[in-house]
């Protein structure tokens, strides 16, 4: 397996991790991912699969910094292997499980290896880079998780957008953007049970999905530079029950709804439900 080092400048130097990182604006997590790969490592590489979406909350001096991470399954087709000494990434070795087994590793990272997981090292004062950048009012990055659930007789659960909120009127995936120190799949569950009244189980990661747009208008009443990115998991419901929304009034889902699947091309739909059902957006 490739890894990288944290550099000098990494929030926390000396600490072996998978190659990637933070996204840009408006970037597709596939996109980002190639990216990273070349800034650290000089590789070309091609996504072939998606294996784990976790989340992590990190003590850093003044801040508990919530990340989430999607790993990718990555197949190299190019470049020279070399390190990144001006970045955050100052080595990059291939190594063994093993190998890797020695190192000191971020969480996330031992944890998709399938290594036992170890608590970082408190950072020393003045070790983390920062401060981190203002949050631009009209700039808004959201991660979500959402889900292709059926219940066993192959019914599909979909919600229904609220007016005021972008695709009013469209059907959609159950979900919605995680808590800070959530993990995806947790807040998947929990959205189940806000927008429909279902209780579920996660089976497995699906896909990854993005949507951006420079000029969303929703409930703010302001167009918003808006950038959300979506894990979508399949999810069974084994005991459904009648589809109901138990979320306070005034939020963004208006109605919930079991549906045989020959009654899906009827619907209008969002891109992503339309994505992963096989079916026509609306």
């Amino acid at each position: 397996v490739l890894l990288v080092r944290g550099s000098p400048s990494a929030d926390h130097p000396g600490v072996w991790q998978v190659p990637g990182g933070g996204l840009e604006h408006g970037e597709h997590p596939e996109a980002g991912v190639v990216r990273e790969y070349a800034e650290e490592t000089g590789l070309a590489v091609e996504v072939t699969g998606v294996l784990a979406a976790v989340s992590d909350v990190t003590g850093l001096p003044g801040v508990a910094l919530h990340t989430d991470r999607i790993v990718f399954a990555v197949e190299v087709t190019g470049g020279t292997l070399r390190g990144e000494p001006d970045g955050t990434a100052d080595l990059v070795r291939w190594s063994t499980l093993d190998e890797a087994a020695r190192l000191p590793l971020m969480p996330f990272t031992a944890e998709v290896l399938g290594l036992p997981v170890t608590p970082l090292p408190q950072p020393a004062p003045g070790a983390a880079r920062g401060p981190y950048p203002p949050v631009q009012a009209d700039r808004r990055q959201r991660f979500a998780a959402y889900g292709l659930v059926a219940d066993p007789a192959g019914r599909v659960l979909l919600t229904l957008i609220a007016d005021g909120y972008p695709g009013a009127g469209c059907w959609h995936l159950p979900g919605g953007g995680t808590d800070h120190g959530e993990q995806p799949a947790a807040g998947l569950l929990r959205e189940l049970v806000e927008e429909t009244g279902q209780l579920g189980r996660v089976v497995d990661l699906l896909a990854v999905h993005h949507r951006y747009d420079p000029g969303e208008l929703g409930p703010e009443g302001r167009p918003l530079d808006w950038h959300g990115v979506r894990v979508i998991y399949r999810a069974v419901v084994d005991e459904p029950t009648e589809a109901r929304v138990t979320e306070l009034a005034g939020g963004s889902t208006a109605a919930a709804a079991w549906f045989p699947p020959d009654r899906l091309d009827d619907l209008p739909m969002t891109e992503v439900a339309a994505l992963v059902t096989g079916h026509r957006a609306a």
